[in-house]
């Protein structure tokens, strides 16, 4: 199943399943969001509708040189265990919109991810019960703020502002995401990071086992694995787009001031 939110012509806000008539719903780079968005008896086409984050998180936690490819691009050496890093809420972001970032800085990356939802609240998941917790896939756009990122070592300003953290346009289930799944960003239409979810250096399973050691995950909370290589820099008025194999193609522009 693949589940979306959005706010319906009246207001409301919603949750519901995008369709096309074979059953599967379809956002795709070329043709854009297409089919139906279900809910109840109603059904609308997506661009009837205001299409919200795909989950509510009370945080979301990120990883940090999880490819080994970004890590070298980056001049960094690989961890030996996850690095882990925080959004709070004010950061996500929804499919579609135009997001605003902070002024006056020299470089705002973007970095395409997988992000995992969590479905159940948890605490000390083994390796083995990862899954059991996961509610489904969705994509991230972890946005970076180069020019504070370089001058702390928290990222507060460099990763947690307003808007660094676009996710959707939905949240698909498990079975729908290959464990090869390609991950693509595209930025004005060209190509600049192609990857896949197999070049992980940490898997999905344990990444769960590590940050549940730690602190308690929540339903809706994100996890966004990790970036491959081809990050860069931002500027007013580009198209980003992040497509995710068996998930769809988040999509926002930025303005920055």
């Amino acid at each position: 199943m693949k589940r979306v939110r959005f706010r319906d012509t009246a207001g409301n806000v919603r949750g519901g399943r995008w369709t096309v008539e074979d059953g599967e719903p379809v956002v795709t780079a070329a043709a854009g969001p297409y089919g139906r968005i279900a809910f109840g008896d109603e059904s609308y086409a997506p661009d009837e509708v205001d299409i919200l984050p795909p989950c509510e998180p009370t945080k979301v936690v990120c990883i940090g040189r999880n490819y080994a490819d970004h890590a070298e691009e980056m001049d960094s050496e690989l961890p030996d265990r996850p690095m882990l890093f925080l959004k709070a809420p004010n950061a996500v972001a929804s499919h579609g919109k135009h997001l605003t970032m902070p002024s006056g800085k020299q470089r705002i990356d973007y970095e395409a991810e997988l992000g995992v939802v969590i479905g159940e609240q948890c605490k000390n998941v083994s390796e083995s019960g990862a899954m059991d917790v996961v509610a489904g896939y969705t994509c991230v756009n972890d946005i970076s703020n180069r020019d504070d990122q370089r001058q702390e070592q928290n990222w507060v300003r460099g990763k947690a502002f307003d808007n660094a953290c676009p996710i959707g346009p939905l949240v698909a289930t498990p079975e729908h995401v290959p464990e090869d799944a390609s991950i693509e960003l595209r930025l004005n239409g060209e190509t600049k990071q192609s990857s896949s979810r197999e070049h992980l250096i940490f898997s999905v399973p344990e990444l769960i086992a590590e940050i549940t050691s730690y602190m308690t995950l929540e339903p809706g909370d994100v996890i966004a694995t990790g970036t491959p290589e081809g990050v860069g820099p931002m500027e007013d008025g580009d198209e980003v787009e992040v497509e995710i194999e068996g998930i769809g193609t988040l999509k926002h522009s930025v303005k920055i001031p």
